[in-house]
């Protein structure tokens, strides 16, 4: 435990590092990192008030129960061939034996042994392939290691799961001591010594060096108890092993490895935490990708409508340049003097205007701008399919690249987000009713097309309205017969009227093509509007948590490599310290 007795500058580290690691507490909860993470820091941080921890981890039948009883003296765990401890033993000192359990379920054996007076002593579940649910417990137990000390069996050193195991242990920057058990088991001293330099050499390939101990467990009990164990054995070494931890375990040791404890833990889960941020933020920027990709479609989409309409008005135009034409024959053919008893009969010559000029301009120009209205229609229904293409690919993707576990706050906003996305383009084209689509954009354009002409001449329909001309042209011819000769008529008259009437039709034909085209460039820009605007507004939520989420990130990923950067110089101040 550490003592109020510490050195100023040991003080001063300590308050530093718990400084530096609350701030990484903090960090955790605001990237909602996975509970084990937060836990093994949590306990850690806990651990500085404690007692000295050594943890006993190894794989079943190595014989780790038997190892604990000698290191004690005593025997206070069960020993056996199958897998016995199926719960973490805590040794703590006492007067007098007793056995008990704390409030995380681990038993308790308290046992009066001067050693536990320093230390406290946690036998693990047996790991293995079998009993995983032993191996959670070890590993949710070794953060909070000060030592470990990882006993392996002479019979079958280092096997590939303790290597993994080990090498698990090993990030999390604890001091490793590896006990080599069982040698009694091997008959010849040279067969020991294999053993114990395979050890080395497997250890030293995951880039560690720890003291290695070949030792029998059995014999140092006997030992200690007073028990026959025969002649001496080569390379048992347990004796060298309790003066390890009695001597260069000393106070200066503990301290030093009691502060760097936390640091290791820190150090770990601030890596694994910018991993899980780099995870994150590599999945925003594909989904910004995808963002942008919609909005350069949108972009596209609204140019290529453009481009398209400004084709599709120009068969309207034409409709109306053929109008045009027609008009200025028919008064070219009717409004001369051979035709004066023709000009005397309105009627007729309104129904021969609108028979051979009006024609079937109104049913053109309603066919030509119905087809426009398809084309919208089919074009806007194209691209919410695309945008529902979109969004079920983000949702694949973010199905198989799950980062910071399935049940965490960014997994869960991420995924409401796109699921709404994608309802929302999913019904989108579901309920496109082309139909409903079109009539309502045509109700709009029927208004435009009909008050194109019927603002300028006051008519009832398009047709009369055209046709107007006429009738005012013949009123105008048959009112001037009263102005004398024919030959005044031919000459003066007649070319006269005939030249303003084609000048007429000419100003309102474009008067009516101004306002037909430009009451339809409204329309259509309404209607652009009014798609872009929908798809945007579906996704504009999960545009604004993307971009706000991969800010935030940023900044977090920032902060925690600044703690540690800190946590690095406090290791190395704590190595110099002590």
């Amino acid at each position: 435990m550490l003592t109020p007795s510490l050195p100023e500058e040991l003080r001063g580290l300590l308050r530093e590092e718990r400084g530096w690691l609350t701030k990484l507490q903090r960090a955790l909860d605001r990237v909602d990192a996975p509970p084990d993470e937060r836990s093994a820091l949590d306990q850690s941080i806990a651990q500085l008030e404690q007692l000295f921890l050594l943890v006993v981890i190894g794989e079943f039948n190595a014989g780790k129960s038997a190892f604990v009883n000698a290191l004690v003296g005593a025997r206070v765990l069960d020993e056996g061939a199958t897998p016995t401890t199926t719960k973490l033993q805590i040794l703590r000192y006492g007067t007098e034996l007793h056995r008990g359990a704390d409030t995380s379920g681990a038993d308790v054996l308290s046992a009066p042994v001067s050693l536990l007076k320093e230390l406290t002593i946690v036998d693990t579940p047996g790991t293995n392939a079998i009993f995983r649910e032993h191996e959670r417990l070890t590993t949710e137990f070794v953060p909070r290691a000060d030592l470990v000390l990882f006993v392996t069996s002479a019979d079958r050193p280092f096997t590939e799961s303790e290597r993994a195991f080990l090498e698990a242990i090993r990030k999390w920057g604890k001091k490793i001591v590896v006990v080599v058990n069982k040698i009694d088991m091997l008959e010849r001293p040279e067969e020991r010594e294999q053993v114990r330099v395979f050890v080395a050499e497997q250890a030293q390939a995951l880039g560690t060096e720890p003291a290695i101990f070949t030792v029998s467990a059995r014999r140092g009990l006997r030992r200690k108890l007073g028990e026959p164990i025969g002649e001496p054995l080569e390379h048992d070494r347990f004796d060298d092993l309790e003066h390890y931890i009695s001597s260069t375990l000393d106070e200066r040791e503990r301290l030093r490895l009691k502060l760097l404890n936390p640091l290791g833990v820190g150090a770990r889960v601030s890596k694994t935490t910018r991993t899980m941020i780099d995870g994150r933020m590599a999945l925003l920027r594909d989904d910004l990708a995808t963002i942008d990709d919609i909005d350069r479609q949108l972009d596209t989409y609204r140019a290529d409508l453009g481009r398209e309409f400004e084709f599709r008005l120009s068969e309207v135009d034409n409709v109306l340049h053929q109008f045009e034409n027609r008009g200025v024959r028919f008064f070219d053919d009717t409004l001369r003097v051979g035709r004066l008893p023709d000009l005397m009969n309105k009627a007729r010559l309104q129904l021969e205007f609108e028979r051979e000029v009006v024609a079937d301009v109104p049913r053109q120009i309603e066919s030509q701008v119905h087809d426009v209205i398809d084309w919208m229609v089919a074009t806007a229904l194209r691209q919410w399919q695309a945008i529902t293409d979109h969004v079920n690919r983000r949702r694949v993707a973010h199905e198989h690249r799950v980062t910071g576990g399935p049940t965490s706050g960014y997994q869960y906003d991420r995924a409401k987000l796109i699921a709404t996305v994608g309802r929302a383009a999913s019904q989108a084209v579901d309920r496109y009713d082309r139909d409903a689509e079109a009539a309502a954009m045509a109700d709009g354009v029927r208004t435009a097309v009909a008050g194109a002409a019927l603002a300028q001449v006051g008519a009832v329909g398009l047709g009369a309205a055209v046709a107007t001309l006429a009738t005012t042209t013949a009123a105008d011819v048959t009112g001037i017969l009263a102005a004398g000769t024919i030959a005044i008529l031919g000459m003066f008259v007649i070319p006269s009227k005939r030249a303003h009437a084609k000048a007429q039709l000419r100003t309102r034909i474009e008067q009516m093509r101004t306002d037909l085209m430009g009451n339809l460039r409204n329309q259509f820009g309404r209607e652009v509007e009014r798609s872009t605007f929908a798809v945007r507004n579906a996704v504009a939520p999960y545009t604004q948590f993307v971009r706000a989420e991969s800010e935030r990130l940023s900044a977090l990923s920032q902060e925690i490599a600044g703690i540690s950067g800190a946590l690095a110089r406090l290791r190395i101040e704590v190595e110099r310290a002590t």
